[in-house]
């Protein structure tokens, strides 16, 4: 392949572009040439079609002005280095995986392959003629680049270069040229996209603001390539040749279209591991002590409905299947390996798996990322091994997968008994506790869609498998046993596109111990604050135990939802019936009649059968629990059948105390058509308490579910350069970040429209009283030492100062050393505190709560991530316990809650503007009631503090990549 600058805008000949290609700049008819010192200039073309002088070839677009540009391309001696991030692995369109990096001097023979195996139409599209070879002058030209003004990535998959795509930049401006080609093989599988993605993020990097390309007027499928990522291009056309110009700044039209194709392609790399047609089994072994013997035995007593094919050099026979020495010798295809070799012979098997173009690794062998930083290596050498090859891993240190589909019957796992087919999707990290978990769901009767334990998680994630089961129909509830996090952001934004529409139920384990040695690293830390944060957002429906876990999911899969928090009891015993009663009350859920329905330890079948039916018909019910404890087990058939009967046709939940029992239990079980419960089936809880608690549970993601969506309210006031300016300065001053002082803190909050009460700094007496006359009295003074700011306790705030007199004693009074501050005073109400805590693994949370030493103590704080809609903040004022202090509490009048949301959006929208805000903290907030005090406010700020700093987590999404072991922004 070769590229050149961009053109003059005059056009001498037809052009042609490449399918899911960029578009190439035109011929020229102008003499040209090779400039001296490199620089790009516009080729000199004997004849329309002909192959230009030197070998160049057309580039993908031109500036407006029609100027040649470009700086010359880097000598060899400079070697300019392009930024470690620009590397990824990325997954596409079909889910098979492709490496993507920067250019290198040494891929000038991968390019020659390229132009070998890419057709005569690609070639022509793309370089306007017929061109079929590549000069030595063309080869170095367009392997060396700078990596600034000029840019290029290849797409590697095994030892082929299989694409490339670059941009130039037009010297003097703002825009560049941007070009692809992409190897006929592998066209239609979203490449070109992927390569625009991750051109125009690295020009934005570079500070180009658009992108520039020429595509034939036929030329349908390019054109599609830049509308479909979202952009609006310009377009105009001449000579049977349209010309494209675009910004390459991220929309929100850009990065939703962005998420989408995210979204399929990761699912359909998930798919292609869980429905392999043929699955090896590499390490099998007749020894039914070893790992590969039980995979193997397990594999061939599900079911699988493909071919298994047994590895081993030592054996001719696995289980009475012919085995084979290596991968290789199998003549079939192959779609899943499972390894269960030494660790220390992973690595031969992987490279012997991308020979034979296996397309997903499950890698069930320990003594990698667990074992240490030599573990840990190893574990991502061959894990960027697999992926350069196009498979994904599952692993390592995992207990397998598991797919209940009658279609493929998939148990490439340890586990010696899974559960039947079902609607719950289960993702597990340990290996060691995903046997335990499995066995757990199998004995509650709770059936199953497909199971991934991770082990590692080197690759194949949680987010992966949320992705996944987004789409997937056999999928209704997902269950997540958590013990870290790859990318904490990236699963606050699948976990809320998932819960609308399908409840995720989450353990995160590991609240107070380190993360273990295995994850290390492919995860990062979260404070449990920034998880409570994250999971709330989401609609994540949190739970405590592995039991919980189970009681939630078991609820979700079987029954509706409630439409509200009312519930009905009915039972045959009144001391069950007040244990219930207590459990409603206690899990924030109202009673909807005030006595439960007791029909008595005699009460009959068709009783409580009428009972149950009573409750689900009144419009105040919206969920029952029922509750059947006779003292004789016998005769139970009769009551069993009539709540089943009852609850399959109803539309509002029921749980159910049945005989203690736990899970499904046959009486209560509505079957499907392969036998397993089906909905309208009735969980039974071995205590009302546990079966109210998961009610409550779910509850509470319905009204999640109800609650409106929310979106980012335009605020009027808003000066976000002003505010960037302040921020500007402070770290010009002091690039690793510092507090701002007063005076910035102010005209921070200024451009936001947060206003603090009238304030002056202050360093001496009579400066204070000056500063008190402008004010007005009556003032506070307050000192700046950060050990006594708010501590009116140690003499660090004097309140009430009413003339010069009482300002001179209380500067005298402050403990000296400090500027004071002198500001005035608030009227009554009720303080508040808001803040923004950046954490370096997450992003920035939104914390609210209350003023006074009671609060702190109890840590009633509540958070949210960002950004925060109009929903969010409605929720965060409300979210903390002391809330009603806020809402009239015993007679008071209700503060001016409007105001404390407006306040929350803006300074949620100015940590969002503004990611070098590591820390901002508004103490007090005092609100008052609606009617205004303060010049028409309700509301106002006494105190600020502002910490300045380089960003952390809050970066603009980049484009599509893959979570690579120590990068824990992907």
């Amino acid at each position: 392949m070769t590229e050149e600058g961009p053109r003059p805008p005059h056009h001498s000949q037809a052009r042609g572009e490449p399918r899911d290609g960029a578009a190439r700049p035109p011929h020229h008819s102008q003499a040209g040439g090779e400039p001296r010192d490199g620089a790009a200039r516009p080729p000199h073309h004997s004849q329309a079609g002909g192959e230009p002088r030197d070998g160049a070839a057309g580039a993908a677009a031109r500036p407006a002005a029609g100027v040649a540009k470009g700086p010359p391309p880097a000598r060899p001696d400079a070697a300019p280095q392009p930024p470690a991030h620009w590397e990824a692995d990325i997954i596409a369109a079909d889910g098979g995986t492709v490496h993507l990096r920067p250019i290198r001097p040494s891929d000038a023979d991968g390019l020659v392959g390229l132009m070998d195996r890419s057709s005569d139409q690609t070639r022509y599209y793309r370089f306007f003629g017929p061109m079929k070879r590549l000069s030595e002058r063309d080869l170095h030209r367009f392997t060396h680049v700078d990596h600034d003004a000029r840019v290029a990535f290849v797409l590697v998959l095994g030892d082929h270069v299989i694409g490339v795509g670059r941009y130039d930049r037009y010297p003097g401006t703002a825009d560049a040229e941007v070009a692809f080609l992409v190897e006929d093989a592998h066209q239609g599988r979203g490449l070109g996209s992927v390569l625009l993605e991750h051109l125009a993020a690295a020009a934005g990097e570079r500070g180009i603001e658009r992108f520039v390309a020429e595509v034939l007027a036929q030329n349908n499928r390019m054109v599609r390539v830049f509308l479909d990522a979202g952009y609006t291009p310009t377009r105009s056309y001449e000579d049977g040749v349209v010309h494209l110009s675009f910004p390459i700044a991220p929309t929100e039209t850009a990065l939703a279209v962005r998420y989408e194709r995210e979204q399929r392609s990761e699912s359909r790399s998930i798919a292609r591991l869980l429905t392999p047609s043929s699955v090896a089994v590499v390490g099998a072994s007749n020894d039914e002590d070893k790992v590969g013997h039980a995979v193997l035995r397990h594999l061939l007593d599900y079911g699988f409905r493909g071919p298994v094919y047994p590895v081993n050099p030592g054996t001719r026979h696995v289980r009475g299947v012919p085995a084979y020495a290596g991968i290789e010798a199998i003549p079939d295809d192959v779609d899943l390996a499972v390894l269960a070799v030494p660790a220390d012979e992973v690595a031969g098997v992987v490279e012997a798996c991308r020979r034979k173009q296996v397309r997903g690794l499950v890698v069930i062998s320990g003594g990698f990322g667990e074992s240490g930083p030599e573990g840990q290596a190893a574990e991502r050498r061959f894990v960027a091994a697999a992926r350069a090859s196009g498979m994904r891993v599952v692993g390592p240190n995992c207990l397998g997968i598991v797919n209940t589909d009658p279609a493929v019957r998939l148990n490439a796992s340890l586990a010696p008994r899974v559960p039947g087919r079902g609607r719950v999707g289960f993702f597990a990290q340990s290996g060691a506790l995903g046997s335990a978990l499995l066995e757990q769901a199998r004995t509650r009767n709770i059936g199953l869609s497909s199971f991934v334990s991770a082990g590692n998680r080197a690759d194949v994630s949680g987010n992966d498998m949320l992705q996944y089961w987004a789409t997937d129909p056999g999928t209704e509830v997902v269950l997540l046993h958590l013990e870290s996090f790859g990318n904490p952001r990236k699963f606050a934004r699948l976990a809320r596109r998932v819960g609308r529409t399908k409840p995720v139920v989450a353990v995160k384990s590991g609240r107070h111990v380190r993360m273990t040695a295995g994850l290390a690293g492919t995860s990062v830390a979260v404070p449990e604050e920034s998880v409570g944060a994250l999971f709330a957002s989401a609609g994540v429906i949190r739970v405590d135990t592995l039991a919980q876990l189970f009681d939630v999911g078991t609820l979700l899969a079987h029954q509706p939802l409630p439409a509200g928090d009312r519930v009905a009891v009915v039972g045959n015993s009144t001391a069950m019936g007040v244990l219930v009663t207590d459990a409603v009350l206690e899990e924030g859920l109202e009673l909807a009649h005030e006595a439960p329905t007791d029909i008595g330890a005699a009460g009959s079948a068709e009783e409580f059968r009428a009972a149950l039916q009573g409750a689900l018909d009144d419009d105040a019910v919206d969920a029952v629990v029922a509750v059947f404890l006779p003292p004789l087990r016998r005769g139970s058939d009769a009551f069993g059948r009539a709540l089943r009967e009852v609850a399959r046709a109803a539309t509002k939940p029921i749980v159910a105390t049945f005989l203690s029992t736990e899970g499904i239990p046959g009486e209560l079980a509505v079957p499907g058509e392969d036998g397993t419960p089906a909905r309208g089936s009735v969980p039974s809880f071995s205590t009302p308490e546990r079966a109210v608690i998961a009610l409550a549970k779910v509850a509470q993601y319905a009204r999640w579910r109800r609650r409106p969506v929310g979106a980012l309210p335009q605020l009027e006031g808003v000066d976000e350069q002003a505010a960037r300016a302040v921020v500007t300065a402070a770290l010009g001053d002091d690039a690793g970040g510092r507090p701002l002082t007063d005076d910035e803190t102010i005209a921070l909050l200024a451009a936001y429209g947060v206003p603090l009460l009238g304030t002056r700094t202050v360093t001496d007496a009579e400066a204070a009283v000056a500063a008190a006359g402008e004010i007005g009295y009556p003032v506070v003074l307050k000192s700046t030492a950060p050990w006594l700011r708010h501590r009116s306790d140690l003499g660090g705030v004097r309140l009430d100062l009413q003339d010069a007199e009482d300002v001179r004693a209380a500067y005298a009074a402050i403990p000296a050393g400090d500027p004071v501050i002198v500001q005035e005073i608030a009227a009554p109400g009720v303080a508040t505190v808001v803040e923004i805590v950046d954490d370096p693994s997450f992003g920035a949370l939104v914390s609210f709560g209350l003023g006074g030493v009671a609060t702190d103590l109890l840590g009633d704080r509540a958070y949210r991530t960002l950004p925060l809609t109009d929903t969010d903040a409605a929720e965060l004022v409300r979210a903390p316990r002391a809330w009603p202090l806020l809402n009239g509490y015993r007679g008071s009048e209700p503060v001016d809650v409007a105001a404390l949301e407006d306040l929350l959006l803006r300074v949620a929208r100015l940590a969002d503007d503004l990611p070098e805000v590591l820390r901002l903290s508004l103490e007090p907030v005092i609100v008052g009631p609606p009617n205004p005090w303060h010049g028409g406010r309700s509301l106002v700020i006494a105190g600020a503090s502002v910490r300045v700093g380089p960003p952390t987590a809050r970066v603009p999404p980049g484009p599509r990549r893959m979570r690579s072991p120590g990068d824990h922004l992907y």
